[in-house]
């Protein structure tokens, strides 16, 4: 039914009426939940009080949530863009890391009797991962003083920048050494603007159901084979050494170029606008001084009447000026109806500390470290080096396909898996067992064919053996990385998803960083 007033236009009577049926909705449901409590626990005004704030906040939740307001196509564009996102966080590392037979074809045009070794692979991994570690750290102190649009659409504009920069100097004649520093600190500046762009992205998705941080995660792992496919159709390409470079450096560009745009357009979608906005929209503390006096009055009140409806003015909220308003309509049961507007509940709901979130995921984040401390040790320092034992035209193929195709295709299909299988769970003790055992794949990859070696013996010579070694080393980091990864968040309370996801990208930064450092006493122990 419909009440107009004899003293308002039409128009605004049916505006105020459909808000009135909205919180009378809400508020009736509110006041069961209030009800229930009460009479479940009559004798326990702190337990009543917590059942009273509880049902709120799930009464709030299911009034909107907002499956009903958008459709299916909607949540499936975001997740596109935050697949191209992922995509675009890990551009920087996998192609300067792909591109290793170039950077190590330039670092070896004097024809010298001993060519100085130069170690590119383990420097670039070193100083790929320290501004990582680095710039991770300082981007989770500074990202409630620098606005998320800065630091993602500054840091891709960087990046962009820093790959056009790399693409030029293909055309440039340079000297060996300088060419070396000039490329590493090309290395280390485009991954620092990657670390915070990692960093920041983290924590959007967390704000996101799980799927996305699946999907973001996916995206990630098809940068590393996105480079690799770059890679093999430049060598396959009848163009020569310089062109084909040329043309690898412009891809990512392009891929760069295409992240940036769809950053842009995130924002403006109401799907994504819902959840990224939803911290600021949907805080409790107003409602937390509610329930408090509410609730001490309430209990007054049972005390004396053991019972019965909410009559007007009975109470008050004083939390930042915003009070409670109550009319109604006497029902056939007596019952009284109050109208509380949904915009005047907002607060700010204080966050837990950062120690208290660490303490809840610390499982996680030891497994995304100890994961990624494996992984980089030995890939690309150690595989790359890593010799085919049939000559001919395949040596230009066999480091990209068994090498770096394998790996982060395998590293892909795996992450992808994760959207719907999810095993083992993250409370089972299994999981971090499984994780640690992936130590295996060290000594494995070191008894590989790899050249130059002094020390270790040859115990897997065949191509077939390291393509296989490296399909089950791939697979298994990117499903427990990927687990680890979405498992975090769901171990606190939504409120604390983005402390959460920067704490977890600063561990994997940590555990990257240590892989890369450990990549020398190995590398040199083969």
């Amino acid at each position: 039914m419909v009440f107009y007033s004899p003293r308002e236009p039409r128009q605004g009577a049916e505006q105020r009426n459909t808000q009135r049926s909205r919180n009378v909705i809400f508020l009736d449901g509110f006041n069961r939940c209030r009800s229930s409590a009460f009479e479940l626990q009559p004798s326990h005004p702190a337990r009543t009080h917590s059942s009273t704030r509880n049902c709120y906040i799930r009464m709030k939740g299911q009034a909107d949530m907002p499956q009903d307001r958008f459709p299916p196509r909607r949540g499936c564009l975001v997740g596109i863009i935050f697949f191209i996102l992922g995509l675009g966080t890990l551009l920087p590392w996998n192609f300067f890391m792909t591109a290793s037979m170039y950077f190590q074809r330039r670092l070896n045009t004097t024809e010298a009797v001993v060519p100085k070794e130069y170690y590119f692979n383990n420097w670039m991994t070193l100083l790929s991962q320290l501004p990582l570690l680095l710039f991770t750290l300082l981007n989770s102190f500074l990202y409630h003083r620098i606005s998320e649009a800065m630091r993602i659409g500054g840091s891709l504009v960087c990046i962009l920048i820093l790959f056009i920069i790399t693409a030029v100097f293909v055309k440039v004649d340079m000297e060996e050494d300088r060419f070396f520093s000039v490329t590493m600190a090309t290395i280390w500046f485009i991954n620092s603007f990657g670390a915070v762009l990692q960093g920041s992205l983290f924590g959007l998705v967390g704000l996101l159901p799980q799927k996305y941080s699946a999907i973001f995660m996916s995206g990630q792992g098809l940068a590393g084979t996105f480079a690799a496919i770059a890679m093999l159709l430049a060598i396959a390409s009848d163009a020569d050494s310089v062109t084909a470079a040329l043309g690898y450096f412009i891809t990512p560009c392009v891929g760069t170029l295409l992240t940036l745009f769809s950053y842009l357009l995130l924002p403006r979608l109401e799907f994504a606008q819902y959840y990224l906005n939803r911290s600021s929209r949907y805080e409790v503390e107003t409602m937390d001084e509610l329930l408090k006096e509410a609730g001490t009055a309430e209990t007054a009140k049972l005390n004396g009447h053991g019972g019965g409806a909410m009559s007007n003015g009975d109470a008050k909220c004083s939390g930042d000026g915003v009070a409670l308003e109550e009319a109604g309509a006497a029902a056939s049961d007596g019952a009284v109806q109050a109208f509380v507007p949904l915009e005047q509940t907002k607060g700010a709901e204080a966050k837990a500390s950062v120690m208290v979130v660490f303490k809840k995921i610390w499982v996680m984040a030891f497994c995304v470290t100890f994961q990624f401390t494996v992984t980089l040790s030995v890939f690309p320092a150690v595989t790359a080096d890593v010799k085919t034992h049939i000559p001919g035209r395949w040596e230009r193929y066999f480091i990209p396909v068994c090498c770096f195709l394998i790996f982060n295709l395998g590293d892909w299909m795996s992450r992808t898996v994760t959207t719907w299988v999810q095993w083992p769970r993250k409370e089972s003790v299994l999981f971090p067992l499984l994780v640690v055992s992936r130590v295996v794949f060290i000594p494995l990859l070191m008894l590989c064919n790899v050249q130059k070696r002094g020390w270790l013996p040859i115990y897997f010579p065949h191509d077939a053996a390291f393509a296989a070694i490296m399909a089950v080393f791939s697979a298994t980091s990117g499903y427990f990385v990927c687990l680890s990864m979405t498992y975090a968040p769901q171990m606190v309370e939504p409120k604390d998803g983005e402390t959460a996801g920067a704490l977890m990208t600063f561990f994997l930064a940590l555990g990257l960083s240590l892989g890369a450092a450990l990549s020398f006493p190995l590398r040199a122990l083969v």
